[in-house]
This record gives C-alpha cells, sequence and structure tokens, in this order.
C-alpha cells in the first residue's frame, strides 16, 4: 500500500501539477497550503501558514512517508525589506532545515528539496554547459538561500538517516505559467514587435510535467537517495526560436526583428532591466545527462511538444 505524500507549496504552479500527478498514480497525497484552496486536486488539506524556524508540521506530517518540498520565498520584484538576503534565509533555509528534521523526527523516509539551477549561477557560454560537478556560484539572495540550504539539509541527512534529493531546475513552463513566460505569451498573442531576430544564445528550460515525472522518480527511486540532479528537457534553444515556436502553436508568426544586441543590453540597463535582458539574451544551459543515466529517466514530452501544449493552453484560455 502506498504512503502518504505530503507537498509543500502545494497551490503554486509545479504543486498544484505535482498533486494531480501523485493523485493520478494513487498516491494518499496531504497538500500544505498557507490557506484553504477551492477547488483543489482531490486530496487531504492541511494549512501551514508560515514557513520559517517555528513552523508546527506535526499535524502535516503525520503517516508521511514522503515530503517534495516546493514551498519558498521567490524572487521578489520589488524588495521592500531592510536585509533581503535575511528574509530569504528565514524562509528557503532556516524554514527549510526546520521542515527536515521535523520530518526525520516523525519517521519520514525521504524529502526531495526542489532548489533552483541558480545555484549553478545565471549564465553560461553558448558551449558550456552547468553541471552538478561544477563548483556551485549562486548569483543572487534567492540563489544562496536554496544553496545554504542544500548544504544544511545534506548534514541533517547524515545525522538522521532522513534521505534527502535535490533536484535544480531551470525556467518551468507550461499551460498558465507566471512570470515572465506568462508576459511573453502576451505579447507574441497581440502581436508586439520584438527586436529579437539578432539573438544568438541557447537556454535550457523544463516543460511542467517533464518535471513532474522527475521528481516523483527522485520521491520513489532507490537510487535517488542522496543524490543532486539537474532537470531539463535536454533540447536547448534560443530566445527567436523559443518565440517561434510558440508562436507557431498560437497560430501567429512571431513578430521578431534583428536588432543589435549589445545595443538593446545597453538600452535594458538604461531602463534598469537588466536581469531581463540576461534572461532573454544570454546563454543558460544545462546537462541533465547524470538524472537521465543514473535512474533511466527520460522526459515524458519532447520540447517541442511541451511549447506546443503550452501554447495551445494560452491560445485557447488566456
Amino acid at each position: 500500500m502506498k504512503r502518504t505524500v505530503l507537498v509543500t507549496g502545494a497551490s503554486g504552479f509545479v504543486g498544484h501539477a505535482v498533486c494531480a500527478e501523485l493523485l493520478r498514480r494513487g498516491f494518499p497525497v496531504r497538500a500544505a497550503l498557507r490557506k484553504l484552496q477551492m477547488p483543489f486536486p482531490d486530496c487531504e488539506q492541511v494549512i501551514v501558514p508560515t514557513l520559517d524556524e517555528l513552523t508546527d508540521w506535526s499535524s502535516a506530517l503525520r503517516g508521511v512517508d514522503t515530503v517534495i518540498h516546493l514551498a519558498a520565498r521567490v524572487h521578489v520584484m520589488h524588495e521592500e525589506g531592510i536585509d533581503p538576503i535575511a528574509e530569504f534565509r528565514k524562509v528557503n533555509t532556516a524554514g527549510s532545515l526546520h521542515l527536515a528534521r521535523a520530518a526525520a523526527d516523525a519517521g519520514v523516509r525521504r524529502l526531495v528539496y526542489v532548489s533552483s539551477i541558480g545555484v549553478n549561477g545565471n549564465a553560461t557560454r553558448l558551449d558550456q554547459a552547468y553541471s552538478e560537478k561544477d563548483m556551485p556560484h549562486p548569483h543572487n539572495a534567492y540563489a544562496l538561500s536554496k544553496w545554504e540550504a542544500e548544504q544544511a539539509l545534506q548534514k541533517i541527512s547524515g545525522e538522521t538517516g532522513l534521505e534527502v534529493v535535490i533536484v535544480r531546475p531551470p525556467l518551468v513552463y507550461g499551460p498558465n505559467a507566471p512570470g515572465n513566460f506568462a508576459e511573453m505569451m502576451r505579447a507574441l498573442k497581440v502581436g508586439v514587435l520584438l527586436p529579437l531576430a539578432s539573438v544568438r544564445n541557447l537556454r535550457s528550460l523544463v516543460y511542467l510535467e517533464n518535471l513532474v515525472d522527475a521528481l516523483l522518480l527522485c520521491a520513489t527511486h532507490p537510487e535517488a537517495a542522496g543524490q543532486t540532479y539537474l532537470v531539463s528537457d535536454g533540447e536547448d534553444v534560443s530566445t527567436p526560436d523559443l518565440l517561434r515556436m510558440l508562436g507557431a502553436g498560437l497560430g501567429r508568426s512571431a513578430r521578431v526583428f534583428p536588432f543589435p544586441s549589445r545595443l538593446l543590453t545597453a538600452i535594458a540597463v538604461l531602463l534598469g532591466r537588466r536581469g531581463l535582458a540576461e534572461r532573454l539574451l544570454g546563454s543558460l544551459r544545462i546537462d541533465s545527462a547524470r538524472i537521465r543515466r543514473e535512474l533511466d529517466w527520460q522526459p515524458p514530452f519532447t520540447a517541442q511538444q511541451g511549447l506546443q501544449r503550452t501554447a495551445q493552453w494560452y491560445r485557447d484560455h488566456a
């Protein structure tokens, strides 16, 4: 009989999909939520209003075999805290470690920690790809808090026997994706002219259902215990090709035109959008060969299928 899986951050973009797939595969699911969510997949709900070193996890962890930990303080566009790194550490580091210790005390077997490719860094050369062997180089407060959590979780695992698996995904896309991806889809749908045809870059992405499949494999495969995995679709795409593929799925031609990338970067910096320019113009490639080799994982969907399904959803629903 399959034992209960606790999913934190269950109401989020990835968490909602994880809960739905666990239920489809016959797992009892307990969704940790900040507040009661209706409607929600047919699983048990437990309210966990905060994530820090004081959170009471006792009722959420009772009878749980595996935790998939997605809840986090993510990128904040307009940071108002006096000490941003302290705010990230409070939730992403201290909060995660408190959960891990509580899980070990409750007899939980495994914790899958969803980290970020930002732990490796925020850019690669066109001919380079991040791997699990690379020295971490977290590039902002969010990524640093995730890296510190990874290290401490591994220590807790050694002390308690709790099996910890760390997964670092790149940008996750799919139907109803939030943030910059949603902005890109809106721009394509209304036919905005985009000065990106001259961009020569490559970026790794992961389709939502591919990531969910990898997370569930990490939650169940015996060989995953104690490992760190980088996960992607395995097919890197340039920004203009990404726009063209999404446009085709929308039934619209991507309206991209040539413009010097260096000048575009300079303009973005002047407008205070350096980060956006890095994501649109720079390369960030990852090598996901390890999880494929060690766990015999193959993404259920190709990048083309994932992008097409995503675009079709936006065409029909957004």
